[in-house]
């Protein structure tokens, strides 16, 4: 892709940031930074990009970007409602690779922390035991100040590498963010029209006139960036946005075939399989048995 570059500030007597923020909507623009970001989601939801990948996202959920990872959160319009009720809240660290001295991954002790984020590079959702340990020692990390600061820090690298086996690594091997960023504010233009709009039907003549590209030009543009076509890219918001209405069970599937852009149950059935790997009706009993 070809992302925004995001600065991110760090106070002038820390190496490295934590904070916590409560805001009406996380930041949801297509970006990358050089630091490595750890993410808790405290309370939030949405459909988050890291790299190629494509997913919802929700209350709970601890992602490792790695360094120059193009990546964002758009939350659900919810939050876009102006609720002074409904906030998006996180916890968020972000450090350099080098910030601790570029010789400290290369000791030999450090081994398994340092292929930890090298994977990171592909973005690791964190789950199973170390999700609960990761997230405590992040809290006292808001608080700690000094040497404590980079040993809490150390410690929840450690946490994450030792059980591996429960992470999830999110965008494909073969994703390359591109080195040139000439392109970055047409992909968040297609971006946000898509997302705002993606409830209709977007014909390619459309999405090419708002990206100011010919139709044929916009193909190869968007599968050059994505590393997909835009179709499919429309049919995982689609599914995201299925997901959410299937998790709320307030819909009949029909409805929410129809409210979620597609035009036919056959279609709608297709594609989520195809993105899910269940059917509607299968990924709903599985969420609402997994809240007993």
């Amino acid at each position: 892709m070809n992302p925004k570059l995001l600065k991110v500030i760090t106070k002038p007597n820390q190496s490295f940031s934590v904070r916590h923020d409560e805001v009406p909507y996380f930041y949801n623009n297509w970006h990358f930074h050089p630091e490595i970001e750890l993410a808790y989601i405290q309370n939030g939801s949405g459909i988050q990009f890291i790299g190629d990948n494509i997913q919802r996202f929700k209350n709970g959920d601890l992602i490792l970007v790695g360094e120059n990872l193009p990546h964002l959160w758009r939350c659900d319009e919810t939050f876009f409602e102006k609720n002074p009720k409904v906030k998006a809240i996180a916890t968020v660290a972000h450090f350099k690779k080098n910030f601790w001295g570029d010789d400290f991954l290369e000791l030999p002790e450090n081994k398994k922390i340092k292929e930890l984020l090298i994977t990171a590079e592909r973005g690791i959702s964190i789950g199973g035991k170390a999700k609960p340990l990761v997230v405590g020692l992040m809290q006292q990390m808001l608080q700690a100040e000094h040497t404590e600061r980079i040993i809490l820090l150390l410690k929840i690298m450690d946490t994450i590498s030792a059980y591996s086996k429960s992470n999830q690594i999110l965008a494909s091997k073969g994703f390359q963010p591109g080195p040139e960023l000439k392109e970055k504010e047409r992909i968040n233009i297609i971006y946000n029209y898509s997302f705002t709009h993606f409830k209709e039907k977007i014909s390619l003549e459309a999405i090419a006139k708002v990206a100011n590209i010919s139709p044929g030009s916009f193909c190869r543009f968007f599968k050059t960036n994505t590393r997909k076509t835009f179709g499919h890219f429309l049919q995982e918001i689609r599914i995201g946005h299925s997901c959410k209405l299937l998790i709320q069970n307030k819909l009949s599937i029909t409805q929410v075939c129809y409210e979620s852009g597609f035009n036919n149950m056959t279609n709608f059935y297709k594609s989520f399989k195809k993105i899910t790997g269940n059917s509607p009706l299968e990924y709903q009993k599985m969420y609402l048995n997994s809240e007993q």
